[in-house]
């Protein structure tokens, strides 16, 4: 049996189409942005002397690399709310989970950046003069931030496609229109292929900048 494709049908909802890809945009920006500051915040605490920041940032590091993302989105949207005896808005249960995943990859990411550069540089910086606070703005963070960034975007860019899972507790994001749009239409080829090229058409480019961005940093070595 030969298959028809009809791209026509589906392209009569095209405006879902790209509504989902601004929601698409504007939840992986925003978990990025948000997931930055938790994962800055938990490296600081795993760096730091006190045992119990260390430990606390560690255990939220392994809830959230150590459990699948779309656990966590069912978990947050239909068990938190359980406990907290209240209900919570998809959008916000779906940024929250998001940022906190992300984050705690992040955190990882900064503190294994940090603990790379060699502790002689910190200590000579020391000697010199320099405060804690000093050497690793100074001498520490630049160093660290270069060997950083491959990984960062890298994981940005997984974070682009994890955000494809809010979908499941019916945030309108590219993946539940391209679901709206196959019950309206009833055309599953179609309709899941168009989501893929937008996939494809924004994830391409960024795949492409972070291997440049790899290859210049090795170059510059």
């Amino acid at each position: 049996m030969t298959y028809h494709w009809d791209f026509h049908v589906v392209g009569q909802y095209l405006d879902l189409f790209l509504w989902g890809v601004v929601y698409t945009v504007l939840y992986t920006t925003g978990s990025i942005v948000i997931g930055v500051v938790l994962g800055a915040l938990a490296c600081a605490a795993r760096l730091s002397s006190w045992m119990v920041l260390r430990a606390t940032a560690r255990v939220f590091q392994e809830l959230f690399r150590c459990t699948p993302l779309l656990v966590q989105l069912l978990w947050v949207y239909y068990a938190l709310p359980l406990l907290l005896g209240t209900s919570i808005d998809n959008r916000a249960a779906a940024l929250l989970t998001l940022s906190c995943y992300v984050g705690a990859f992040y955190a990882e990411i900064f503190r294994s950046g940090i603990v790379s550069i060699d502790r002689g540089q910190r200590e000579a910086a020391l000697a010199l003069g320099m405060s804690r606070g000093q050497s690793m703005r100074r001498i520490v963070l630049p160093q660290a931030i270069k060997r950083m960034l491959p990984s960062f975007i890298n994981q940005s860019v997984i974070q682009f496609k994890n955000t494809s899972l809010v979908s499941v507790i019916s945030v309108a994001d590219l993946a539940y229109m391209a679901s709206v749009v196959n019950g309206q239409t009833y055309r599953p080829l179609e309709s899941y292929t168009v989501m893929a090229l937008f996939y494809i058409a924004m994830l391409l480019p960024l795949t492409q900048a972070a291997d440049y961005v790899e290859k210049r940093l090795r170059a510059s070595d």
